[in-house]
């Protein structure tokens, strides 16, 4: 059967949307295949109102809501062009399923919670496809921190008996997946070890009037300040115990801000330093597991970083691959997975992973919005 997957990540990005052939039975071993992938760019005033929503200094509850409705239709159009590009009607595809455009993450309050908006019922009436949406709440209900829901999907697909494998997404936040090949689904170990793009971005954004270091080239030319980089590895959240998420409430703008007027570096410093600053903290997090037949499988925006990849590789001293190296796309890979997770949620199955979130058992995720 035909699907489609939709993310937007805390890279404000844009819309990543993909296309897949999924199997349509029950079966132990699912299997995918990409047939398009295209990534909608945010326009400015797009990302310029999601960082208001996100910020607590500048959000309020009619900018969510319209957000909302706006989000919805986006997502909507993203999906119909998708379809009409491949002249996909409605009754072609069995589901979509959307992530939606995360506005706040908060699993330890006293009320823990989590926000991702987009109105899926914005998407049914465009696409006339039914639509699942709202992939974290239900764990976080189960006692869970709503985050990582990808790891469900990487056992899936990436499992391998004869090697251990790490998983890295390296987006706005990084994040890691730890398949041990004589380890079952409940015995991962997943979680988000620190920033990944975003840092640099906010570096990219404020020095050069770019939203991302194209290749490393930047921080390739820059001298790391170990001052700063020996302060940013102290933050608490590094030693902090698993599971654990964070976002760009920890590591965006208030940080990045706060850093700028108390260092004075060079641009390309800045640049080097909080690449430097993924790096370690991505291959801290992984140190203590064994190097032996391991694999290090890196997707997302941060894998075409030819100067992080690099650093990665020095500092992990692992051999370290991206998503093509397995015939798969590093950009496609968080939409595939919302299509994976689409289908176990259609199929009345749980799709967590307690031992990642933390969740007290096993829940199904996502939410259905129906045709009329």
């Amino acid at each position: 059967m035909l699907a489609i997957g939709m993310m937007s990540g805390t890279s404000l990005d844009g819309i990543d949307v993909a296309l897949v052939e999924i199997s349509d039975k029950k079966e132990a071993s699912i299997r995918v295949s990409l047939l398009d992938f295209v990534t909608h760019p945010y326009q400015e005033k797009t990302v310029a109102r999601i960082r208001d929503a996100m910020s607590l200094k500048h959000s309020n509850v009619l900018l969510i809501c319209q957000l909302h409705v706006e989000l919805g239709k986006l997502y909507g159009k993203a999906a119909k062009q998708m379809m009409e590009k491949h002249d996909l009607s409605g009754a072609d595809i069995a589901y979509i399923a959307n992530h939606g455009q995360t506005i706040y993450h908060d699993p330890t309050s006293e009320f823990p919670s989590t926000l991702q908006i987009g109105e899926s019922a914005e998407i049914t009436e465009i696409t006339g496809v039914k639509t699942l949406s709202n992939f974290r709440e239900a764990d976080i209900a189960a006692g869970g921190q709503g985050a990582p829901i990808v790891p469900f999907t990487e056992y899936q697909l990436y499992h391998s008996s004869e090697k251990d494998r790490i998983l890295v997404n390296i987006g706005g936040i990084a994040n890691l997946t730890i398949l041990a090949r004589d380890g079952n689904l409940s015995s991962i170990i997943a979680f988000d070890t620190g920033p990944g793009n975003m840092m640099i971005d906010a570096a990219m954004q404020k020095f050069y009037q770019k939203k991302y270091d194209d290749g490393g080239k930047i921080a390739a030319s820059g001298k790391v300040n170990q001052s700063l980089l020996n302060e940013l590895m102290d933050h608490p959240y590094l030693s902090q115990q698993y599971p654990k998420t964070t976002g760009r409430e920890m590591f965006g703008e208030e940080m990045t801000e706060s850093l700028f007027q108390a260092y004075h570096l060079l641009p390309e410093d800045w640049v080097a330093t909080f690449t430097a600053f993924t790096a370690k903290s991505l291959c801290q997090a992984f140190a203590t597991f064994s190097k032996q037949q391991l694999e290090v499988i890196v997707a997302g925006g941060g894998a075409y970083n030819k100067t992080l990849m690099d650093w990665i590789r020095l500092e992990s001293q692992c051999d370290v691959l991206t998503q093509e190296a397995l015939g798969y796309s590093s950009e496609a890979k968080e939409a595939i997975a919302m299509a994976v997770l689409g289908k176990y949620t259609l199929e009345h199955t749980a799709n967590n992973v307690p031992s990642a979130t933390g969740a007290r058992h096993a829940v199904i995720l996502g939410k259905i919005t129906d045709v009329r």
